[in-house]
Order: structure tokens, then sequence, then C-alpha cells
């Protein structure tokens, strides 16, 4: 069983217009609304997974959704996992459920986020979720982290939650940004799964620089994993857009490209990720099988208008596309600059 942990979930509304023109009345052509949070879409993913007849999953396998959710927004979020059939155990908290709008502009492919910052949890709902959590890890063989942590929840709540897993010998994929990312480092999480951005921001947070090259918006992702790996990540996959997954990890570094993909909406995407490794890791698959089905199924996430769903045809033409490739060291790098 895989257990997906989202601190701080959402009700998701999306906006898809033909074209965005700020300072002006836009008509919305299609208007959908979900519950969300990167842990739901990544729990949402693998059940569709399992119920489908196209994907990496042979005989399926079983998720339940964990998180916080109060108000009006917190019982249209619940009624939506109710009406997609995905199991989940969440905790009532007494504030709302925070909401998030994403604009997609068709015509130009671009996506334009706005996240609230969500409920302010209560220390007593923060001991509720552990608890909660506690009483699935017996029968839990990865636990995903992922997303924000809300108002109220400390600083270092994904490293707790990542020595609770490993108590019960279940490894952690994390999936985080700013200083609940940096906190979870000396936890030792299996797998940690930053994107570029969040990458950057890590390591100018840490150094106080932008690291080994680049800028804080563009970071060397070879020199960013080998050092959140000194930092305690056992292996680190940073994705990067269209340039696909750069991998540090105990077996090899690698680099995994999807073919190309034009237009779509990205913020599934990684993750769709996510769900790969976790995946990866519930099946004990070697690392370049499943850089590869991440990689695609990223992809494919693309191609479909919402967060948590794949696009069942593009995953087909891109899993046997994906170009795998060994990744040289941030040792051979410096040696050849």
């Amino acid at each position: 069983m895989i257990v997906t942990v989202t601190p701080n979930p959402a009700l998701d509304v999306t906006y898809r217009l033909d074209a965005l023109t700020v300072d002006a009345t836009n008509r919305v052509a299609e208007v959908s609304c979900r519950a969300g949070g990167k842990g739901v879409n990544v729990a949402r993913l693998l059940h569709g997974l399992s119920g489908g007849s196209v994907g990496p999953v042979a005989g399926g396998v079983e998720v339940v959704a964990v998180g916080l959710a109060g108000g009006a927004a917190g019982t249209a979020l619940l009624a939506d996992l109710d009406e997609a059939g995905l199991a989940y155990a969440f905790v009532p908290c007494a504030a709302e459920t925070r909401r998030t709008v994403a604009v997609v502009d068709s015509g130009a492919a671009t996506v334009t986020m706005l996240n609230e910052p969500g409920p302010v949890v209560t220390p007593a709902e923060w001991k509720a979720l552990c608890r909660r959590l506690e009483g699935l890890l017996p029968e839990a063989t990865v636990v995903v982290l992922s997303g924000s942590l809300p108002p109220g929840l400390p600083p270092d709540a994904y490293a707790a939650l990542v020595r609770q897993a490993e108590r019960h010998g279940v490894p952690a994929v994390l999936d985080a940004d700013g200083g609940a990312l940096l906190a979870a480092l000396s936890a030792g999480p299996e797998v940690v799964k930053p994107n570029i951005s969040e990458l950057g921001r890590a390591m100018t947070a840490r150094n106080g620089t932008s690291g080994p090259t680049g800028s804080a918006n563009s970071p060397d992702p070879a020199g960013g994993a080998a050092w959140m790996r000194r930092e305690g990540a056992r292996a680190v996959v940073v994705s990067d857009g269209p340039r696909g997954l750069y991998a540090d990890t105990p077996d090899g570094r690698w680099r995994a490209v999807p073919p190309e993909v034009r237009g779509g909406n990205p913020t599934g995407a990684g993750d769709a990720a996510v769900a790969a490794l976790a995946l990866g890791l519930a099946a004990g698959w070697d690392w370049p099988r499943t850089l590869v089905q991440a990689a695609a199924l990223s992809a494919a996430a693309v191609r479909h208008p919402l967060a948590g769903q794949i696009d069942q045809a593009a995953y087909l033409d891109h899993v046997g596309r994906v170009r795998l490739e060994r990744a040289r060291s941030e040792s051979e790098d410096s040696q050849c600059r």
C-alpha cells in the first residue's frame, strides 16, 4: 500500500481560456473544480493507473490519501474523492481548506497559478494527522510526502514524518520546497524530488549562493543533487521540464529525457514523476526502469488538461521513446570545465 500525505490539500479550480489578457475581462471557455494538492494528485494518478488498462502497474496498487480538510471547501474536496472512488483517511481541521486557481492559456501554452496559503493548523490537529499516519504505516510499503506546509505546522514537520515512517521501515518520497525541504534532508528520505526551481531556491537558502554553477533559477542539477545527498537524502531526482529528469542515486547517475512535448498543462507533471518513483520503490524496480516510467508519465501528464491524470495515448507513445543515458558525476563535470 502506498500512502500519500498532503498536509495542505486544496480545492483546485482550473480555468481554461483561449487567450489570457492581463488588465481585461477574460471569458472562460471551460472550468473544473476538484480535490487537489500534490499528494492528492499523486494518489489520484496511482488510483487511475490501477483501474486502467494502460500504464506500468501490473495487478494494481492500493493507495490511501491522508491530509487535513476543513470548512465548505474541505467538504467539497472529500466529496470529490468519494466520487472518484479514491480511498482516503483525512483528519478534520477547524479552519477552511484552501483553494487554488490555475488559469490555463491555451493559445500561449502557459499556466498562471494563484495559491492560497492554507488554513492555520493547531498543534492538536497536527498530532491527529501524525496518529492517522501511524495507524496506516504497518501496512504501507511507501509513503509520499508532498506539497507545502500550512500555517501552524512546525518547519520540520516533514522531517518528523520521514522519521516516523523510518521507524516502521517504510521509505519516504519527499516533494517539498523551501524550509520544509531543507529541514527534512537530515532525516534521510529515500528519494527527494525537487524541480529545478525548488533546487535553486534550496541551494540559495542553504549556501547564500546559487551553487556550483548557474543562477538561483537555473542551478546545476548535478551539483545540487550531490549536495542534497550529502545532506542526507539517499537519492535525488531533479525534474527540469522538457529537459527531463536528472537522478543521483546510490546505483549511479542518469538523465531521462522524454520525447518533445508541445503545449499542455505542466502543473501535474511533477506529481506524475513522484507517482512513478513511489511505484518503483513499492515494486522493487531498478533505477533505469523507474526513471523511464517517471519521464513517460510526467510527459503524458502534461498532455492531460487536469493534474492527477495522464493522456494514455501519449504515455504509450512516450514510454518507448524516453532517452536514458548515464550522467557524469559532479567531480567529472568539474574536470570538464
